[in-house]
């Protein structure tokens, strides 16, 4: 299915192109809800969305109000699941979450795409639908609704509001929220201002008045940078240094969280937050979760924790094993992208949702930061030069970022330039390029989503010893996929519960059991106290397989049921006779 390689599928790509062929189109996937995905959406909107999604497929899928943010709005998660192949908590599951930041607001839309492509490809494309039947799917578009409709809502920057709305004295002195930005010329955005003064350090362009320039040492510089828009609003001689909100949702996860005096935005406690604390609950009240995926923007990074260097040992080298593998396809799938550590790469992260979801459940999660600069003009650059980019800004976006600059007498400083680049001139992906982000996210998740755990049993092996009612049963379940059913982080600190090997003859009793490397061992690693009841910390390893040897005192012809239970794989359960029976 999707671990199929690429190598392969690119060889059949150009064996297929080698040969003269009449055009096929590609496969047209109905859908009974229409979302154009070249434009962003309020949260009103994207849970409309949710709903008409949910009311046109619900025979897979559930919508349910998980809890309330902190300004009253709903919180959403959409269940997907293919209730023919058993209930949602029965299947492993991914969690998909976006927007947790209000600014970076393309991370809902990915979200809506992947509820929104996966719903209306059940039944009509093979591996989406072997997908859902093999595994469940809890979505939520926004972690931080207020932070998203503040951003749409109010004049912001690219980079402002990251919090939730939450009031904050950010200035200690004694207001919350008294001095935010001023959208000064109105256009909903704050922009730059910018003085003149015969002493500055800048000059303004004499071909291209839009642009800035710093002087060198040497010269004499026309202007002054003031900095954003905004006047000082509590007279502390500062602008806009206490503004809505707020904390850093992404910093309030009980993982390695720390105060805010160490981590700037972490919140009073972890999971002090409304949204924060209906998430975890959610999460931990289905431990079938055992991938994990959430959207933020930008820079393109597939991003795996640990957040702080101290905390590289929790990794064991199973699981980064892991990592690596679904990490490597993800950069071919997502062009521009890399696959990073978070501390290592980035920055050091206290207190991170998907830290919580890796180092305190055992999960395997991903962060990915969407949309690169080099996917601007589609070149392996790191970073478009000045030209570049305001090539791009005006071929492609048709000056629709920039705000031309407005003359207003400011309370403080008098005459000043008011303008520049608009909340949307960077961090979110360009309209007309959305869609194919979307899709190229959807597909990266929808791979990491194939690698989680499928059981199943291998050859049960039969043996009478000596002439009596006593019988050698060898058993194996063996995992498909490449997460194990225990990640190691999950074995190494005893959390969540471990699988569960039950052996129940109909007459008699397991008289003892043990776990063995190969079949042909004659010696077994004994279960003491409950040898018809194994629990397997470690579960069933990625890609291979646990053998297990049961003696078992009952009668030839006796029904024996073997259950295999584990909380991230769909359980098992056979029933067999006790007669001789090989691997064959």
């Amino acid at each position: 299915m999707f671990t199929r390689t690429l190598k392969a599928a690119l060889c059949a790509a150009l064996a297929a192109a080698s040969v003269s062929a009449p055009a096929v189109a590609q496969e047209f996937i109905p859908a009974k809800v229409d979302i154009a995905f070249n434009r962003y959406y309020t949260y009103t909107e994207l849970v409309d969305h949710m709903h008409a999604i949910a009311n046109a497929y619900p025979e897979i899928v559930t919508l349910e109000q998980i809890g309330l943010s902190g300004l009253g709005r709903p919180l959403y998660v959409a269940t997907v699941n293919a209730p023919n192949t058993g209930p949602a908590g029965s299947k492993p599951a991914m969690w998909i979450d976006g927007n947790v930041h209000g600014n970076e607001i393309q991370a809902a839309e990915v979200v809506l795409y992947s509820l929104w492509y996966l719903t209306r490809a059940y039944g009509h494309n093979e591996d989406l639908t072997e997908l859902l039947d093999n595994y469940s799917f809890y979505f939520m578009v926004s972690q931080n609704p207020d932070g998203r409709d503040y951003w749409f809502e109010e004049a912001n920057t690219p980079n402002s509001s990251r919090s939730n709305q939450r009031p904050v004295d950010n200035d200690r002195d004694g207001f919350f929220d008294e001095d935010p930005p001023d959208d000064l010329d109105g256009d909903g955005s704050i922009t730059t201002m910018w003085k003149p003064d015969p002493d500055g350090r800048w000059k303004r362009d004499e071909k291209d008045p839009r642009v800035f320039y710093r002087v060198g040492q040497d010269e004499v510089g026309e202007w002054t940078r003031l900095g954003s828009e905004g006047i000082d609003n509590d007279g502390d001689g500062r602008t806009n240094e206490d503004g809505p909100g707020g904390d850093d949702m992404n910093r309030n996860w009980p993982s390695d969280w720390k105060p805010n005096y160490v981590q700037y935005g972490a919140g009073e406690f972890p999971l002090s937050n409304p949204e924060t604390r209906a998430i975890a609950e959610f999460i931990l009240a289905r431990p079938n979760i055992a991938a994990g995926q959430s959207y933020h923007n930008s820079g393109g990074m597939i991003l795996r924790g640990p957040g702080a260097n101290y905390a590289e040992s929790l990794y064991p080298r199973e699981d980064i094993r892991v990592y690596d593998e679904i990490g490597t396809v993800a950069e071919d799938i997502l062009p521009y992208y890399n696959y990073w550590v978070i501390y290592k790469d980035l920055y050091t992260v206290h207190g991170g949702f998907v830290n919580w979801l890796a180092e305190g459940l055992g999960v395997f999660s991903f962060t990915n930061e969407m949309w690169a600069a080099s996917k601007y003009f589609q070149r392996d650059i790191s970073r478009p030069s000045e030209e570049q980019m305001w090539l791009f800004r005006d071929r492609l976006q048709f000056g629709q970022d920039f705000k031309d600059y407005t003359e207003i007498d400011h309370p403080e400083h008098g005459k000043v330039l008011v303008g520049g680049l608009n909340k949307w001139a960077s961090r979110n992906t360009p309209t007309f390029a959305l869609e194919e982000e979307c899709h190229r996210n959807f597909a990266f998740t929808m791979f990491h989503a194939d690698q989680m755990p499928v059981v199943e049993w291998g050859p049960i092996e039969a043996e009478q010893v000596g002439d009596g009612d006593l019988w050698m049963v060898t058993v194996e379940v063996k995992n498909t996929k490449l997460m194990p059913t225990r990640s190691g982080i999950q074995a190494n600190n005893n959390i969540g519960r471990n699988d569960i090997l039950t052996c129940e003859p109909s007459e008699g009793r397991v008289a003892m059991s043990g776990s063995i490397r190969e079949r042909t061992d004659k010696q077994l690693n004994e279960t003491r106290f409950e040898p018809g009841r194994v629990q397997l910390r470690r579960g069933v390893p990625s890609k291979g397989s646990v053998l297990h040897r049961f003696l078992i005192e009952g009668p030839r012809g006796g029904a024996v049921t073997l259950r295999y239970e584990s909380e991230k794989a769909k359980d098992l359960e056979t029933t067999f006779t006790l007669e001789p029976r090989s691997r064959d």
